[in-house]
């Protein structure tokens, strides 16, 4: 299972979300034909910005969606059934389904950037 968003979640996320809310950067430790190999490194992305690309944690990607977005649910709902993981904000135009937590997660924030409520 996915602990943190992968190098090309984490570059969607840099565009979305404020950069100070990633807990870890993913950083190049070296390069192979001119192309450099990334790996994810814990440490406060603030102090790693002028290198890398910033990570998110299930916990920080939480923490950056939005609460009291729909009258009666104030926060999203993270789930596990059959093997899936679901979130949603108690509408099924706002459900998101994966594999792992982070994935779930992740289309959401998408959706939300996209109908404009984030």
């Amino acid at each position: 299972m996915k602990a943190f968003t992968d190098l090309n979640q984490s570059k969607v996320l840099a565009e979305i979300l404020p950069l100070e809310s990633a807990e870890m950067s993913y950083r190049p430790y070296r390069e192979e034909g001119g192309i450099p190999d990334y790996e994810a490194t814990l440490c406060p992305f603030r102090y790693a910005s002028w290198i890398g690309v910033p990570c998110w944690s299930l916990a920080a990607l939480l923490d950056a969606l939005p609460e009291g977005m729909i009258e009666n649910y104030y926060a999203p709902n993270l789930q596990k059934e059959n093997g899936k993981y679901s979130i949603a904000y108690g509408n099924e135009e706002l459900l998101c389904v994966a594999d792992n937590p982070i994935d779930a997660v992740f289309e959401m924030i998408i959706k939300l950037k996209e109908l404009k409520m984030l």
